[in-house]
């Protein structure tokens, strides 16, 4: 395989990456938008959904796509659960945003644990059928499961879009982003609003995890390793924004699969290529520089 062509393959791999990220950044920035709240459990709901999706699919075998609808539900479900017992006591007390941001990372130690006291270390996949890759021309090509991922991610960005612009609990949304207490005084339900954020987020996060299990082995730490990646891509768009969450994924995606390209062609200089296993760093380095440079973002952070 030449240069030009491991490139554009790395650039259609990072495609499929990055809308699996895009729906962890969207849920992400909307929790943060809406709620104020920097989530680092959320790449651990995200495990908690692939594996729900496991458990219903292996244990109770169940067809993948209604076991993905169960994973989803199971996961939504979770979030509210974790509001009623944690984050609305916290935010009764007017917890600050540190606190929250350490309850969060106590949460995701507590999510990560239960899926290995439940399912164990070992790496784990869904039971799909074996298809070979389809062939796209100039030896480029892309396996079935990437493209499910890609059309399920898109899908679901364009439901979110719907919900955000065109509904009522939408608008509710979007008011309360701007301001939570002239939200309350116009008489916008914002319990209403902070539950179905709440689901909203959940229920991303959980077909994020489910489309990365499509693509990818899952293991009980790989929301956490995924967390990286998506606070890149938010920061990157610019945090609070949905639709800024979605290019910086993409980009994020795109980037960390085209910095590993190695074509056996370089021979020895192969030795110098950047490893698969530090593409992590290279969404870390992304996000870093952004802070650095630009630390709005690329595109206006709306909060919603």
């Amino acid at each position: 395989m030449d240069w030009v062509t491991a490139l554009l393959q790395a650039g259609i791999d990072g495609v499929s990456f990055g809308a699996v990220l895009a729906l962890g950044a969207i849920g992400l920035t909307l929790g943060y938008g809406i709620l104020r709240l920097a989530n680092f459990a959320h790449g651990d709901l995200l495990t908690v959904g692939a594996y729900l999706t496991l458990a219903f699919q292996a244990g109770l075998q169940w067809p993948l796509p209604l076991a993905m609808a169960g994973g989803a539900l199971g996961t939504m479900l979770l979030t509210l659960t974790c509001d009623a017992l944690l984050w609305a006591p916290l935010r009764s007390r007017r917890a600050s945003p540190t606190s929250l941001m350490i309850a969060s990372i106590g949460l995701a130690l507590v999510l990560r644990n239960g899926v290995i006291l439940i399912w164990g270390v070992s790496p784990q996949r869904y039971n799909l059928p074996v298809s070979p890759a389809i062939a796209l021309g100039a030896g480029l090509q892309i396996t079935a499961s990437r493209l499910w991922a890609l059309g399920i991610a898109l899908g679901a960005v364009v439901l979110v879009s719907l919900l955000l612009q065109q509904t009522k609990i939408g608008r509710a949304m979007r008011a309360v982003a701007d301001s939570p207490e002239l939200a309350r005084v116009t008489g916008v339900p914002v319990g209403l609003v902070t539950a179905i954020t709440w689901l909203v987020t959940g229920g991303l996060a959980a077909l994020s995890g489910e489309m990365l299990g499509l693509i990818t082995t899952m293991r009980p730490n790989m929301g956490w390793l995924l967390i990286l990646p998506i606070f890149a891509a938010t920061i990157l768009g610019g945090i609070g924004n949905p639709y800024g969450a979605i290019a910086g994924a993409l980009l994020v995606g795109v980037a960390q699969e085209v910095a590993t390209v190695c074509p056996a062609s370089l021979g020895s200089l192969t030795q110098y290529c950047l490893s698969t296993d530090y593409k992590l760093g290279v969404g870390l380095l992304i996000m870093v520089l952004v802070l650095l440079l630009r630390p709005q973002g690329l595109f206006r952070g709306t909060r919603a």
